[in-house]
Protein backbone atom coordinates (compact mmCIF):
# COMPACT_ATOMS: atom_id res chain seq x y z
CA UNK A 1 0.00 0.00 0.00
CA UNK A 2 1.61 3.56 -1.13
CA UNK A 3 1.76 6.57 1.21
CA UNK A 4 -0.13 8.31 -0.95
CA UNK A 5 -2.93 5.45 -1.65
CA UNK A 6 -3.45 5.93 2.54
CA UNK A 7 -3.48 8.96 2.84
CA UNK A 8 -5.55 9.41 0.21
CA UNK A 9 -8.37 6.95 1.59
CA UNK A 10 -8.45 8.94 4.56
CA UNK A 11 -9.02 12.04 3.01
CA UNK A 12 -12.92 10.31 1.68
CA UNK A 13 -14.31 11.48 3.96
CA UNK A 14 -13.27 14.87 5.38
CA UNK A 15 -14.16 15.93 8.55
CA UNK A 16 -16.93 18.97 9.17
CA UNK A 17 -15.95 22.35 9.43
CA UNK A 18 -16.17 22.76 13.36
CA UNK A 19 -14.72 26.06 13.75
CA UNK A 20 -12.32 28.54 12.34
CA UNK A 21 -10.09 27.94 9.51
CA UNK A 22 -6.74 28.87 11.44
CA UNK A 23 -7.90 26.54 14.36
CA UNK A 24 -9.15 23.72 12.22
CA UNK A 25 -5.48 23.98 10.56
CA UNK A 26 -3.89 24.23 13.97
CA UNK A 27 -5.77 21.29 15.26
CA UNK A 28 -5.48 19.04 11.93
CA UNK A 29 -1.64 19.25 11.54
CA UNK A 30 -0.86 16.36 14.47
CA UNK A 31 -3.34 14.18 12.75
CA UNK A 32 -1.88 14.57 9.43
CA UNK A 33 2.04 14.30 10.72
CA UNK A 34 0.25 11.20 12.62
CA UNK A 35 -1.53 9.39 9.76
CA UNK A 36 1.61 10.29 7.33
CA UNK A 37 3.31 8.06 9.47
CA UNK A 38 1.36 5.14 9.65
CA UNK A 39 1.04 4.99 6.65
CA UNK A 40 4.77 5.12 5.64
CA UNK A 41 5.59 2.70 8.03
CA UNK A 42 3.00 0.24 6.99
CA UNK A 43 4.30 0.75 3.44
CA UNK A 44 7.35 -0.09 4.28
CA UNK A 45 6.47 -3.16 6.13
CA UNK A 46 4.34 -4.46 3.22
CA UNK A 47 7.23 -3.67 0.90
CA UNK A 48 9.77 -5.58 2.61
CA UNK A 49 7.32 -8.74 3.71
CA UNK A 50 5.47 -9.59 0.37
CA UNK A 51 5.32 -12.97 1.20
CA UNK A 52 4.01 -12.91 4.83
CA UNK A 53 0.03 -12.85 5.88
CA UNK A 54 -0.65 -9.27 6.08
CA UNK A 55 -3.53 -8.56 8.43
CA UNK A 56 -5.27 -5.27 8.45
CA UNK A 57 -6.91 -4.53 11.79
CA UNK A 58 -8.88 -1.53 13.41
CA UNK A 59 -6.16 0.63 15.05
CA UNK A 60 -7.87 0.20 18.62
CA UNK A 61 -6.19 -3.35 18.66
CA UNK A 62 -2.85 -2.40 18.31
CA UNK A 63 -0.97 -2.86 21.70
CA UNK A 64 -2.73 -6.42 22.20
CA UNK A 65 -2.64 -7.38 18.55
CA UNK A 66 1.08 -6.50 18.53
CA UNK A 67 1.81 -8.85 21.42
CA UNK A 68 -0.02 -11.61 19.94
CA UNK A 69 1.75 -11.46 16.65
CA UNK A 70 5.04 -11.37 18.51
CA UNK A 71 3.75 -14.72 20.30
CA UNK A 72 3.22 -15.78 17.15
CA UNK A 73 6.21 -15.44 15.08
CA UNK A 74 7.85 -17.57 18.37
CA UNK A 75 5.66 -20.13 18.07
CA UNK A 76 5.79 -20.80 14.03
CA UNK A 77 8.70 -18.33 12.65
CA UNK A 78 6.26 -16.03 10.50
CA UNK A 79 5.52 -13.41 11.37
CA UNK A 80 2.49 -11.41 10.12
CA UNK A 81 2.27 -7.44 8.37
CA UNK A 82 0.28 -5.49 10.64
CA UNK A 83 -1.75 -2.67 8.81
CA UNK A 84 -3.33 -0.38 11.15
CA UNK A 85 -6.21 2.53 10.68
CA UNK A 86 -9.90 3.16 10.55
CA UNK A 87 -12.15 0.46 9.62
CA UNK A 88 -13.07 2.49 7.11
CA UNK A 89 -10.48 3.36 5.48
CA UNK A 90 -8.82 -0.53 5.53
CA UNK A 91 -11.81 -1.37 3.72
CA UNK A 92 -11.45 1.43 1.21
CA UNK A 93 -8.08 0.16 0.66
CA UNK A 94 -8.92 -3.69 0.43
CA UNK A 95 -11.77 -2.47 -1.99
CA UNK A 96 -8.82 -1.05 -4.42
CA UNK A 97 -6.48 -3.66 -4.33
CA UNK A 98 -4.33 -3.59 -1.45
CA UNK A 99 -2.91 -7.13 -0.08
CA UNK A 100 -4.93 -7.77 2.64
CA UNK A 101 -5.35 -11.74 3.60
CA UNK A 102 -6.80 -10.88 6.96
CA UNK A 103 -9.62 -8.44 8.12
CA UNK A 104 -10.94 -7.30 11.44
CA UNK A 105 -13.08 -4.41 11.93
CA UNK A 106 -14.29 -2.14 14.97
CA UNK A 107 -17.46 -2.48 13.70
CA UNK A 108 -20.46 -4.90 11.62
CA UNK A 109 -20.65 -1.62 9.57
CA UNK A 110 -17.49 -1.74 7.60
CA UNK A 111 -17.30 -5.90 7.36
CA UNK A 112 -20.96 -5.93 6.46
CA UNK A 113 -19.48 -3.56 3.27
CA UNK A 114 -16.63 -5.65 3.04
CA UNK A 115 -19.17 -8.69 2.45
CA UNK A 116 -21.40 -6.87 0.17
CA UNK A 117 -18.27 -5.70 -1.72
CA UNK A 118 -17.50 -9.40 -2.15
CA UNK A 119 -13.99 -8.28 -0.30
CA UNK A 120 -14.00 -11.33 2.10
CA UNK A 121 -14.84 -15.09 1.83
CA UNK A 122 -18.29 -14.66 4.08
CA UNK A 123 -17.92 -18.38 5.15
CA UNK A 124 -14.99 -17.26 7.42
CA UNK A 125 -16.65 -14.67 9.12
CA UNK A 126 -16.49 -14.57 12.64
CA UNK A 127 -17.41 -12.11 15.95
CA UNK A 128 -14.18 -12.06 17.69
CA UNK A 129 -14.23 -9.36 20.38
CA UNK A 130 -16.29 -7.18 22.05
CA UNK A 131 -14.84 -3.59 24.22
CA UNK A 132 -16.77 -0.74 26.00
CA UNK A 133 -17.01 3.44 24.99
CA UNK A 134 -15.78 5.54 27.24
CA UNK A 135 -15.27 9.37 27.90
CA UNK A 136 -11.31 10.20 28.81
CA UNK A 137 -9.52 12.74 29.92
CA UNK A 138 -5.84 13.90 30.64
CA UNK A 139 -4.31 11.96 33.61
CA UNK A 140 -3.13 15.01 35.11
CA UNK A 141 -6.80 16.26 35.51
CA UNK A 142 -9.56 15.01 38.41
CA UNK A 143 -13.04 14.47 38.56
CA UNK A 144 -16.01 11.72 37.19
CA UNK A 145 -18.86 12.58 34.92
CA UNK A 146 -22.17 10.42 35.29
CA UNK A 147 -23.15 9.59 31.81
CA UNK A 148 -26.42 9.75 32.08
CA UNK A 149 -29.55 11.11 30.24
CA UNK A 150 -28.97 14.96 30.18
CA UNK A 151 -25.21 15.11 31.68
CA UNK A 152 -24.28 18.57 30.55
CA UNK A 153 -21.23 17.88 28.66
CA UNK A 154 -21.24 20.64 26.84
CA UNK A 155 -20.33 22.52 30.48
CA UNK A 156 -17.61 20.61 30.75
CA UNK A 157 -15.96 21.05 27.66
CA UNK A 158 -16.17 24.94 27.67
CA UNK A 159 -14.56 26.38 25.00
CA UNK A 160 -12.67 22.87 24.45
CA UNK A 161 -13.23 20.26 22.07
CA UNK A 162 -14.50 16.93 22.39
CA UNK A 163 -12.36 14.26 20.51
CA UNK A 164 -13.52 11.31 18.98
CA UNK A 165 -13.26 9.67 15.52
CA UNK A 166 -15.12 11.23 12.84
CA UNK A 167 -18.27 10.20 13.54
CA UNK A 168 -19.15 10.42 9.48
CA UNK A 169 -17.14 6.92 8.85
CA UNK A 170 -14.86 5.89 12.16
CA UNK A 171 -16.83 3.22 14.54
CA UNK A 172 -15.57 4.77 17.73
CA UNK A 173 -17.05 8.01 16.29
CA UNK A 174 -20.41 6.63 15.16
CA UNK A 175 -20.72 4.39 18.11
CA UNK A 176 -19.83 7.92 20.24
CA UNK A 177 -22.55 9.87 18.07
CA UNK A 178 -25.39 7.12 18.92
CA UNK A 179 -24.33 7.03 22.66
CA UNK A 180 -24.28 11.02 22.86
CA UNK A 181 -27.56 11.10 20.82
CA UNK A 182 -29.38 8.36 22.94
CA UNK A 183 -28.31 10.90 25.81
CA UNK A 184 -29.58 14.07 24.95
CA UNK A 185 -26.66 15.88 24.57
CA UNK A 186 -25.10 15.38 20.81
CA UNK A 187 -26.97 18.95 19.84
CA UNK A 188 -25.25 21.39 22.11
CA UNK A 189 -21.83 19.18 21.72
CA UNK A 190 -21.37 18.20 18.12
CA UNK A 191 -20.29 21.39 17.22
CA UNK A 192 -17.55 21.00 19.55
CA UNK A 193 -16.13 18.07 18.26
CA UNK A 194 -12.68 17.26 16.86
CA UNK A 195 -12.98 14.94 14.21
CA UNK A 196 -10.25 12.45 14.05
CA UNK A 197 -8.98 10.14 11.31
CA UNK A 198 -9.41 6.98 13.32
CA UNK A 199 -9.56 6.19 17.23
CA UNK A 200 -5.99 6.57 18.19
CA UNK A 201 -5.21 10.08 16.59
CA UNK A 202 -8.40 10.91 19.08
CA UNK A 203 -6.86 9.32 21.81
CA UNK A 204 -3.48 11.31 21.33
CA UNK A 205 -5.78 14.90 20.92
CA UNK A 206 -6.22 13.95 24.31
CA UNK A 207 -2.90 12.51 25.97
CA UNK A 208 -1.35 15.48 24.53
CA UNK A 209 -4.21 18.16 26.61
CA UNK A 210 -5.31 19.41 23.03
CA UNK A 211 -8.37 18.67 24.00
CA UNK A 212 -10.14 18.30 27.62
CA UNK A 213 -12.46 15.19 26.66
CA UNK A 214 -12.43 12.79 24.02
CA UNK A 215 -14.47 9.34 23.42
CA UNK A 216 -12.70 6.36 22.96
CA UNK A 217 -12.93 2.51 23.48
CA UNK A 218 -11.72 1.36 27.03
CA UNK A 219 -8.33 -0.87 25.70
CA UNK A 220 -7.36 2.38 23.88
CA UNK A 221 -7.61 4.26 27.41
CA UNK A 222 -6.06 1.47 29.10
CA UNK A 223 -2.94 1.93 26.56
CA UNK A 224 -2.42 5.50 26.97
CA UNK A 225 -0.36 6.26 30.70
CA UNK A 226 -1.00 10.26 29.85
CA UNK A 227 -5.49 9.73 30.09
CA UNK A 228 -7.67 8.48 32.30
CA UNK A 229 -11.20 7.15 32.01
CA UNK A 230 -13.39 10.26 33.60
CA UNK A 231 -16.68 8.34 32.71
CA UNK A 232 -18.30 5.16 30.89
CA UNK A 233 -20.96 4.84 28.53
CA UNK A 234 -24.13 2.98 29.57
CA UNK A 235 -23.88 -0.26 26.39
CA UNK A 236 -27.78 0.67 26.18
CA UNK A 237 -26.55 4.21 24.35
CA UNK A 238 -25.09 2.58 21.41
CA UNK A 239 -25.23 -0.72 19.42
CA UNK A 240 -23.00 -3.06 20.83
CA UNK A 241 -19.49 -2.90 19.95
CA UNK A 242 -18.42 -6.17 18.06
CA UNK A 243 -14.92 -6.73 16.31
CA UNK A 244 -15.89 -9.28 13.55
CA UNK A 245 -12.70 -10.79 11.29
CA UNK A 246 -12.76 -12.22 8.19
CA UNK A 247 -10.22 -13.81 5.64
CA UNK A 248 -10.62 -11.72 2.20
CA UNK A 249 -11.27 -13.32 -1.21
CA UNK A 250 -7.76 -12.51 -1.92
CA UNK A 251 -5.96 -14.32 0.83
CA UNK A 252 -3.11 -16.67 0.72
CA UNK A 253 -4.82 -19.23 2.60
CA UNK A 254 -1.67 -21.39 3.21
CA UNK A 255 -0.66 -18.56 4.96
CA UNK A 256 -3.44 -16.90 6.44
CA UNK A 257 -5.88 -19.38 7.76
CA UNK A 258 -3.16 -20.31 10.57
CA UNK A 259 -2.79 -17.19 11.98
CA UNK A 260 -6.69 -16.92 11.89
CA UNK A 261 -7.37 -19.69 13.43
CA UNK A 262 -4.95 -18.52 16.27
CA UNK A 263 -6.71 -15.46 16.55
CA UNK A 264 -9.48 -17.53 17.69
CA UNK A 265 -7.93 -20.03 20.33
CA UNK A 266 -8.55 -19.72 24.00
CA UNK A 267 -4.85 -18.63 25.03
CA UNK A 268 -5.03 -15.46 22.21
CA UNK A 269 -8.45 -14.49 23.96
CA UNK A 270 -7.27 -14.34 27.24
CA UNK A 271 -4.30 -12.09 25.95
CA UNK A 272 -7.00 -10.17 24.12
CA UNK A 273 -9.06 -9.78 27.38
CA UNK A 274 -5.96 -8.61 29.65
CA UNK A 275 -5.56 -5.43 27.41
CA UNK A 276 -9.42 -5.31 28.21
CA UNK A 277 -11.42 -6.88 24.86
CA UNK A 278 -14.51 -8.40 26.16
CA UNK A 279 -16.35 -11.45 24.48
CA UNK A 280 -18.51 -10.81 21.80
Amino acid sequence: MSVKAAVTASSEFPSRELHSARASRHRAAPLRRALVTVATLASLCLAGHAGAQQVFAAASMKDALDDLCATYARQTGKKPVLVYGASSTLARQIEKGAPADVFISADQDWMDYAQKHDLIDASTRRNLLGNALVLIAPATTTGEIDLRPGTDLDARLGNGRLAMGDPAHVPAGLYGKAALEKLGVWPKVQGKVAAADNVRNALLLVARGEAPYGIVYKTDANAEKRVRIAGTFPADSHAPIVYPVALTKQANRTDAEPFYQFLQTPAAQATFERYGFGRP
